[in-house]
């Protein structure tokens, strides 16, 4: 049996990767102790130092602003895209049965 993905909330992740960076120990003993493996905690460390407000977004989060509105405004076209598709249809419809 396939062995089920943990997931760690983005307070454990920063809580983590702050104690590596004020601490003393060395990273493979802090993530022993933290019950995770070391290159799980050097990546989290990697995105923090990349980008800390927007580090950790979670599934399916866009992180970025920007991102994020583009993201938005191409769902709202889709959309539109659709009710102007049916709506489309519909005069065709009520076309034909006029005639």
């Amino acid at each position: 049996m396939r062995e089920q993905r943990r997931l760690y909330p983005k307070e454990f992740k920063t809580e983590s990767v702050e104690l590596l960076l004020s601490s003393d120990r060395e990273p493979k003993e802090l993530a022993e102790s933290l019950g995770i493996t070391p290159n799980m905690l050097h990546r989290w460390k990697r995105e923090f130092l990349a980008s800390k407000e927007n580090a950790f977004p979670g599934n399916g989060i866009i992180g970025d602003p920007q991102e994020r509105e583009l993201h938005d405004l191409k769902k709202e076209l889709r959309n539109i895209q659709e009710e102007r598709d049916i709506l489309k249809k519909a005069l065709a419809i009520f076309s034909k049965q006029t005639l």
